[in-house]
């Protein structure tokens, strides 16, 4: 809600009544003094006084509701029309037991990209998100939806195992794609994180990549891991599973390409904090897009005004043709 004068300058109006009251009172004539004048002056009651100056009171309070009127008070409230076109986002992420590596501590690389997975979606409020597994296989967990609890709720439930082991990056990028097919929107998105190799799989993941492009679906790969030795699992013993130093191996190369052809980008996380500020340049390049129109109503307020003016001018001649408007 604001408020504001149509013209403001009419409120200089305002400073006639004192100027004038100023005024009468330096230009009274010089009173001329007789006898039992103090006599005369008692005779007249105050009530009589008071009664003398109402008319002049009244016109002065109706010339205010006149020049604040003339100025065009009014309150305006503004109506902001929000048009949000949401974006397609389909995450692909990699579920081989390699991601069950300890080198994110004191999470391991797919509790870490859950995690970050989740705020990321969390900053999102228009956009259509979809989320799909992959390891040696692809699955669809999630169609993109607006229901982002049920995103939340199929993240906390991924784990190694659900699907056949491996890295099948061309399966997973293929599916998230095919998710993205019929979702309306011109910007349309896919983020892959993959800690390997593409080792599994029918689908060429460069081909997927064209095939992306092709449809205007950019891809933002994430290569996730720390450079050089980390502590991976191996097999799975009467203890759990059993773990062993191996050297990191993402194929980086691959990951670049595919995010080149698409007219993404690729990125390697190497910890926890890098890879929440790769999702970070992400979520800033791939905002929603929302058009905002802004009406503004106006409530005017002149007329009450001039109403108060126009009864006050009528109370004053009615003042003064009543018995406490004459004074003698």
């Amino acid at each position: 809600m604001s408020f504001e004068f149509v013209h403001p300058w009419a409120l200089l109006l305002l400073l006639l009544p004192p100027l004038y009251w100023l005024w009468t009172r330096r230009s009274r004539p010089t009173a001329v003094l007789l006898p039992r004048t103090g006599a005369l002056a008692r005779l007249q009651s105050r009530g009589t006084r008071w009664a003398a100056r109402v008319p002049s009171v009244l016109r002065a309070l109706a010339f205010v509701c006149l020049a604040v009127a003339l100025a065009r008070p009014r309150t305006g409230s503004a109506v902001v029309e929000e048009q949000a076109e949401g974006i397609g986002i389909v995450v692909a992420m990699d579920i081989s037991s390699s991601m069950l590596a300890e080198d994110f501590r004191p999470s391991n690389r797919l509790e870490v990209a859950k995690r970050t997975t989740a705020r990321f979606i969390q900053g999102r409020k228009h956009d259509r998100i979809g989320l799909v597994a992959f390891a040696g296989e692809a699955l669809t967990q999630v169609p993109t939806t607006v229901d982002y609890a049920v995103l939340f709720s199929a993240l906390e439930q991924m784990q190694p195992g659900m699907l056949e082991d491996g890295t099948a990056i061309g399966m997973g990028l293929a599916t998230a794609v095919n998710r993205l097919r019929g979702v309306p929107g011109r910007s349309r998105v896919v983020i892959l994180m993959s800690d390997g190799e593409n080792n599994r799989g029918d689908i060429d993941p460069r081909a997927a990549a064209r095939a992306a492009g092709a449809l205007g679906i950019r891809v933002f790969t994430i290569g996730v891991g720390s450079r050089g030795i980390a502590r991976v699992p191996v097999a799975v013993g009467a203890a759990g599973l059993r773990y062993a130093y191996l050297p990191v191996t993402i194929d980086e190369a691959l990951l670049t390409d595919i995010a080149r052809t698409t007219g993404g980008r690729y990125y390697r996380a190497a910890d926890p904090q890098a890879l929440s500020r790769v999702y970070a340049e992400i979520d800033r390049l791939v905002k929603t897009p929302v058009r905002v129109r802004r009406y503004v109503r106006h409530r005017e307020l002149y007329l009450p005004l001039l109403l108060a003016g126009a009864a006050l001018l009528a109370l004053e001649w009615l003042w003064r043709g009543s018995r406490r408007g004459v004074v003698g």
